[in-house]
């Protein structure tokens, strides 16, 4: 789509992609299907994110490699997903969505059965990126949920979806120890290439080839370069601790993925059909529920790291001495709020805004973290505060989607909203790094081994309660015309 300089006339092509839809009800007959099998669809992509984390300490003897070597495989699948969600989403508008979300789940079976047959470190990474690529079967199926339902019931059907984010990830970790324990490693990649073949088969029966929303070819040049810089920048961060923050490797990752995204963001200014609209991301209402993502993201990897741990660390160190499936067990009820709280986002959106519903959910996941503070005296205290800062992720991880699709032309939907996950992404990263060092800053020596001490802790949960409510303050200098979606009218 070529885009002029005329205010004028971009403003009347808003106001058309912005202009309020029919209700789609009787168009799709079988909206309560699709939605119901992009939310699958969504739940097992993200399960991906934890599945390998029971057999993380195995690794190096299960593949015969250094541990240095496999911490790459949970990195390899972070790098997939941040670059697959925005190109996902760009290809969506562009060929149909319904047949990205096909590509995405036929990535998923591949690259679990990858992981499933290989038996070294590079097969395995191969697997484990090919399933980081079908994260953007998430953004996409967000964006298709506006053209599939009524318009009274896309806030409901995008906050349930929005849901699997977090949900997965909190059920991945006990469902994927108990299947560890219980059979050999690899039945958790027989386990998620059946799944992911089921998604494959339900979307290809039940979901609609709808025609793409935007003309124009795939900007190649865009993808490959933003590809480069993320990689190198989310590097960086990832490996930081390991490499040793002020090491030659690090600053040079930090350095030229610093280099290639100035240098992609120049180039997608000029050209006349870029992989992501600099200009309307620059829009306060794009641009500040993107920084608010990354808060939210932050706030929400914290709690995902920080608990489990501290559930784990030996009774010896102050800790609670559980097992993993004990300690994902003891994570579960969050990922079940999560969920339970999906249709209440749904509701407070179509009657706040989702302006003010993502503050709440901030504010919320931010009172979490202060629970947490002060209760650490037991594993059931730790879990209540990771139930609350769950019910807030539910809460704010519904209204971005929405905050981003009313404030973008319907052609730029997927697009908008694959960029959003991709800095939800950056928030997530950012997060696991940070509580790294702040959890290696204050150690106790138990046997030989260091592990983190309570203060330690402590300085954890207060980050992710700070981050948390610099996300609230972000949403609230959200222009308030942003904080209602016009495609969303109560039918």
């Amino acid at each position: 789509m070529t885009r002029s300089p005329d205010l004028t006339e971009q403003a009347s092509v808003d106001q058309q992609t912005l202009a309020p839809e029919p209700d789609v009800d009787s168009r799709h007959p079988g909206a309560l299907g699709i939605v119901i099998v992009l939310c699958l669809g969504g739940l097992v992509a993200s399960l991906m994110q934890t599945l390998i984390i029971p057999v993380q300490p195995e690794l190096p003897r299960l593949l015969g490699t250094s541990i240095s070597n496999a911490s790459w495989i949970i990195t390899a699948t972070l790098l997939g997903g941040a670059v697959a969600m925005p190109i996902a989403g760009r290809l969506g508008d562009m060929y149909g969505k319904q047949r990205v979300l096909l590509v995405s789940a036929i990535l998923l079976v591949v690259g679990s059965l990858i992981c499933a047959i290989g038996g070294s470190l590079v097969p395995m990474l191969i697997g484990r990126t090919v399933q980081g690529l079908a994260m953007g079967f998430i953004p996409v199926g967000i964006s298709l949920m506006r053209d599939v339902t009524p318009p009274r019931l896309t806030s409901m059907a995008v906050s349930a979806m929005s849901a699997t984010l977090g949900v997965g990830g909190a059920i991945g970790l006990p469902l994927s120890a108990w299947v560890a324990q219980t059979w050999d490693w690899r039945a958790l990649f027989w386990a998620s290439a059946g799944l992911a073949l089921i998604v494959t088969v339900l979307v290809l029966i039940m979901v609609p080839n709808l025609p793409g929303t935007a003309g124009g070819r795939l900007d190649v040049v865009g993808a490959l370069t933003l590809a480069v810089g993320l990689c190198a920048t989310l590097i960086a961060i990832s490996k930081g601790k390991d490499w040793g923050w002020g090491s030659a490797t690090t600053l040079a990752c930090f350095a030229v993925g610093a280099a290639v995204l100035v240098a992609w963001g120049f180039y997608e200014l000029r050209h006349d059909d870029p992989l992501v609209d600099l200009r309307t991301s620059a829009r306060p209402a794009v641009l500040l529920t993107n920084l608010a993502a990354v808060a939210v993201g932050f706030g929400m990897m914290a709690q995902a790291i920080v608990v489990p741990m501290m559930l784990e660390v030996p009774e010896a160190a102050g800790g609670f001495g559980q097992s993993i499936l004990q300690a994902g067990l003891w994570m579960a009820p969050g990922g079940v709020m999560m969920m339970l709280f999906a249709p209440i986002s749904g509701m407070l959106i179509n009657s706040l805004g989702a302006k003010t519903t993502l503050a709440i959910g901030a504010s919320v996941l931010g009172v979490g973290y202060l629970g947490a503070f002060f209760l650490m005296s037991a594993p059931w205290q730790l879990a209540v505060a990771s139930v609350i800062a769950s019910a807030g992720v539910g809460i704010g991880y519904a209204a971005m989607p929405t905050l981003i699709m009313a404030a973008v032309p319907i052609t730029e939907a997927g697009a908008a909203v694959g960029f959003n996950g991709l800095m939800r992404s950056v928030g997530t990263t950012l997060s696991s790094a940070v509580m790294a060092v702040v959890l290696a800053a204050s150690t106790l020596n138990l046997g030989g081994h260091e592990v983190p001490s309570h203060t330690a802790f402590r300085w954890c949960f207060l980050i992710g309660a700070l981050a948390a409510f610099v996300g609230v303050a972000l949403t609230l200098l959200i222009p308030r015309g942003a904080s209602r979606p016009a495609e969303q009218p109560v039918a």
